[in-house]
């Protein structure tokens, strides 16, 4: 927090720094420029505040937690980065069960939040509730868009299914036994986005190679699914009952879940390899950096960002927000592959974002 020296002080320190200056001999000239810096120094001190002071930004996690090195924990970073930038206060409540949405809103709302941002789809209709409740009060929600829109909630939604599509297609070329897979947490739109995209840039891949890599965990349909976003067992648990089946390359859709995939790929001793997700993994869960390959990035921290400095700004949240590989809301992390892959990669990620390739 920034602090400021009130006119009191500054005015004694100038009276101080006179009588010092003459006791020790200094010219007058030196004196005078000495004291046109000090002069200076507390006129920046004591300049305007940044415009989000008296701001109030409050976030409600999901189950999984601010600390889950996943999409949380990002969303946290763009309200922090809020409070560096733009000067608005901050709050969290972390929620533990989904018994605690609700009343974390509704304490939000008490205290009279300028803007809340909740994270996950889960937070859905406790958030529209309170939205609508609270017509005064503004609201940002992650991987959820109301249809139709509620007037102060702004969606927060990303176009997951294209750098998805990529992971599918590098982990295909990079795959020695022609297996890979992907698991996900919960059966919910934002995480199967992840899972068909990835099963759509297999396909692609086999197509424009004449291959034919088989995916585990996810038809297009159905799959497999831990459902929860916070154990780290069946995250290990999968991860080993898809290597048991030759995958050697594994995307898990699931939150702090995949931390337990990351787990058992460092104790496969090189043997599978994980895609991460939400974040750069490699850097998030540094003990396991050693086993991801890449990482599909939703840069929700940006999306938050821009929510909360539209409020700071007087504009509400009046449209959804969706990130894209066009805009730079979404996009890949490369952290061990080859660079003729990696140039496969990024042409496909032109083609995607100027539209020569459908997903």
């Amino acid at each position: 927090m920034r602090k400021h020296k009130g006119l009191k002080s500054a005015a004694l320190a100038l009276a101080a720094f006179a009588l010092i200056a003459g006791a020790c001999g200094s010219d007058d000239e030196a004196a005078t420029d000495e004291a046109t810096e000090e002069t200076e120094a507390v006129t920046e001190d004591t300049a305007a505040p940044l415009p989000g002071a008296g701001t109030l930004a409050c976030m409600v996690t999901d189950t999984g937690g601010v600390d889950d090195k996943g999409f949380n924990q990002i969303s946290y970073a763009g309200m922090q980065k809020a409070e560096a930038e733009l000067g608005v206060t901050i709050d969290l409540l972390e929620s533990s069960s989904d018994a605690d949405y609700a009343p974390n809103l509704q304490s939000f709302a008490d205290k009279g939040c300028n803007i809340t941002v909740t994270v996950g789809f889960l937070l859905g209709d406790a958030t529209k509730a309170a939205a609508e409740a609270n017509t005064g009060l503004n609201y940002a929600i992650v991987d959820y868009a109301y249809d139709p829109p509620v007037a102060n909630a702004r969606g927060l939604v990303f176009a997951t299914d294209q750098p998805s599509f990529m992971a599918g297609y590098l982990s295909a070329a990079m795959s020695k036994t022609g297996i890979v897979g992907t698991f996900g947490g919960v059966n919910i739109p934002p995480v199967t986005i992840f899972m068909e995209g990835f099963r759509k840039g297999v396909e692609y891949y086999n197509a424009q190679k004449g291959a034919s890599v088989k995916l585990l965990g996810w038809d297009g349909t159905d799959g497999t699914f831990a459902g929860n976003f916070e154990s780290l067992d069946d995250g290990k648990n999968i991860a080993k009952s898809q290597a048991d089946e030759g995958a050697d390359i594994i995307f898990p859709v699931a939150g702090p879940v995949g931390l337990g995939s990351a787990q058992f790929a460092l104790e496969s001793a090189g043997k599978v390899k994980i895609i991460g997700v939400d974040v750069d993994m490699s850097v998030s869960n540094p003990d396991a950096a050693e086993v991801y390959i890449a990482s599909v990035l939703k840069n929700i921290d940006a999306a938050v960002f821009a929510a909360v400095k539209d409020v700071v700004e007087g504009n509400g949240v009046t449209d959804n927000y969706v990130g894209t590989l066009a805009n730079g809301g979404v996009g890949v992390a490369y952290t061990a592959v080859p660079d003729d892959i990696k140039a496969e990669v990024e042409a496909i990620a032109a083609g995607i974002a100027d539209g020569s390739i459908k997903l």
